[in-house]
């Protein structure tokens, strides 16, 4: 074969051409390229590393800016809490100040009735004992055919209702 014979004739040409395309790829790349790449890569890590920090950085201000709020929540619902609790007590005071001034009101018409009842009730014993005083002279009149005086017979009903 023709080919191999050849191979011997241009081994030292290829390994030069070789060596020449491999170093020139070695500088070209690993020297030129690769440590801008690396560089580049370097300078994307520092900027993610920094923008996880910031990141991390503004969770930790949202998650504190979070609780103060809670803080703030809780601390107005026991504020807001304390004053519908004192607005109660205000009703509540004011509501007895009108119940006992009602009662206060209704006590004075109930007195007033009862002495109005009262005053009725003695004017209708009153007269039930003049009635009962004409009445018995009447009847004693005519049972008996004797005539008592007015004076005689309202005391008699009068010993009547209360021994009675």
């Amino acid at each position: 074969m023709p080919q191999i014979a050849q191979l011997a004739e241009t081994y030292s040409s290829q390994i030069f051409w070789l060596l020449v395309f491999f170093g020139f790829t070695f500088f070209v790349i690993g020297r030129g390229m690769v440590p801008r790449v690396m560089a580049t890569v370097g300078q994307r890590d520092q900027q993610i590393a920094g923008d996880l920090a910031a990141a991390q950085a503004a969770r930790d201000k949202a998650d504190a800016e979070e609780e103060a709020w809670r803080v703030r929540e809780n601390e107005n619902r026991a504020a807001a809490q304390k004053l519908v609790a004192e607005a109660k007590a205000e009703a509540a005071a004011a509501s007895e100040k009108k119940v006992a001034a009602a009662q206060k009101r209704l006590d004075k018409k109930l007195a007033e009735a009862e002495e109005r009842i009262g005053t009725a009730r003695a004017e209708a014993m009153a007269e039930v004992e003049t009635v009962a005083a004409e009445a018995a002279q009447d009847i004693v009149s005519r049972l008996a055919g004797v005539k008592v005086t007015g004076a005689a017979a309202a005391k008699a009903v009068k010993e009547a209702m209360t021994h009675g």
